[in-house]
């Protein structure tokens, strides 16, 4: 039985999985860590002690955000991970762990997954969109990823919030429409520190019709909605798939599809309705599709 190791680094976990299977795929094991930030050294030693804890595989496959050149196996750049840039991550951990290594921007690992076997598998162009702690975005073109000329293709994160906006952090999209920013209001609204602010919580009182999380929610969701409806006139997609932890939760779905609606109603009538499923792995998007990306080197 063949089995890989699949690491998809996030913002405040990392989560990994050994998995077996070919052309579907088994999570035989699954834990997280806390990602590692201090510096890339620390951060290298991290996944290579992951690996040491499930030797017994024959390929590491790596999720991570940022501009990944994924043939070559660099982190080109890292907004979360920065220490990275410019570092051949694949060829680095090779080395440390004597295995093949594959790399992968997170967003397009989710994107793969869908179109292998979740729901993308019967359309041709779609546009994937992962909220955690930022947002991470994939356009699929003719069921490959489309990368653009600089690696870059499909960062939603870094578009900016308004047409009068200066280029800065706080102006991007990424900043205010994660799911960490959603809880993040969520407990300022509460009166609670986020830290003791859960998704579980949050939707526990969006599902018994509390109406300040359910504001907040729809706020959220409005967000989401402009950005879907302007993507759709930009790449016209058959399909927007929603992925990350909040996209298990339907009344974060309904909300968006209330408010895709919403838009819908005072748009000129020939233009199309954007289509919006909930990715079929959800948080384990990104793990299975770093792996299929593997496989298919």
């Amino acid at each position: 039985m063949r089995k890989f190791l699949a690491i998809d680094v996030g913002g405040t976990f990392t989560k990994y999985a050994v998995v077996t299977g070919a052309r579907s795929f088994k999570i035989l094991k699954r834990d997280k860590i806390p990602t590692e930030r201090k510096s890339h050294e620390d951060f290298l030693i991290s996944l290579t002690n992951i690996f040491k804890a499930n030797e017994d595989v024959e390929g590491l496959a790596l999720s991570m955000p940022g501009l990944i050149d994924t043939e070559q196996g660099v982190c080109i750049s890292s907004g979360l991970l920065d220490f990275s840039n410019g570092h051949c991550l694949a060829e680095e951990l090779q080395n440390m762990c004597g295995v093949p290594v594959t790399v992968e921007n997170d967003a397009n690992c989710a994107a793969l997954a869908e179109v292998k076997s979740g729901r993308l598998t019967d359309v041709k162009d779609a546009f994937v969109l992962v909220f955690g702690s930022s947002v991470g975005g994939a356009f699929i073109h003719n069921r490959e990823i489309y990368r653009g000329a600089h690696h870059c293709a499909g960062e939603v994160a870094f578009t900016l919030k308004s047409i009068d906006a200066t280029m800065n952090e706080e102006n991007i999209y990424g900043k205010d429409l994660s799911a960490v920013a959603f809880q993040r209001h969520c407990a300022e609204i509460l009166g609670l520190p986020p830290e003791d602010v859960t998704g579980e919580m949050i939707f526990n009182l969006i599902n018994d019709n509390d109406d300040d999380m359910l504001e907040a929610l729809y706020k959220f969701a409005h967000g989401v909605a402009v950005k879907i409806f302007n993507l759709q006139m930009l790449f016209d997609p058959k399909r927007f798939a929603l992925g990350g932890g909040i996209s298990e939760q339907q009344s974060f779905i309904d909300a968006v599809q209330d408010k895709i609606d919403e838009l819908r109603r005072n748009a000129l009538p020939y233009l199309p309705r954007p289509e919006v499923v909930a990715c079929k792995y959800h948080n384990d998007a990104n793990l299975l599709g770093a792996l299929y990306r593997h496989l298919r080197k």
